[in-house]
């Protein structure tokens, strides 16, 4: 029997988010996600450069493969020195991967990684989100919601 996940990840030290993707997404689920990383590629995240803002996680071949992320070059790298948007390879189970090719293929969702981050055993992870795109007037409304919560606590706060 394989051991319960957790509800959150232990997030030890964020690199890079991207959090525009709660804004154009509606998040379905999350999953955690290791990545294979050279070297040079995570001296340059520890130092915490990086960026995945513009970057998506597409499945081919049985692998889930990060495209269009941006792991800058480590200033000491020298000839070693990696190349920036590389595609990497995310590590997956093979029943989850079946699962997010299955949800991608028959439901039109999308893999949006939500954040770059160190766990607390000092490797590398990527929070991957099972998404659908939203409309404009989903984004409103998400707004309104929002700002609804946020004056329902302040009215809350000031009665006590």
């Amino acid at each position: 029997m394989p051991r319960p996940k957790p509800a959150t990840f232990d997030k030890k030290k964020i690199v890079a988010e991207n959090r525009r993707a709660r804004f154009d997404y509606s998040i379905e689920d999350k999953f955690e996600a290791g990545i294979v990383l050279t070297g040079t590629e995570v001296k340059s995240l520890r130092f915490g450069e990086g960026s995945i803002a513009e970057s998506y996680a597409e499945i081919s071949d049985g692998a889930v493969w990060l495209i269009n992320s941006n792991v800058p070059e480590f200033s000491h790298g020298n000839r070693y020195n990696h190349e920036p948007r590389r595609p990497r390879k995310l590590l997956l189970h093979e029943r989850e991967i079946n699962r997010l090719h299955g949800a991608v293929a028959r439901e039109g969702m999308t893999l949006v990684p939500l954040s770059v981050y160190f766990n607390t055993q000092g490797r590398a992870k990527v929070e991957l989100a099972l998404a659908k795109g939203r409309k404009a007037h989903d984004k409103r409304e998400a707004i309104k919601e929002r700002e609804w919560k946020r004056e329902a606590g302040r009215l809350m706060r000031e009665r006590g």
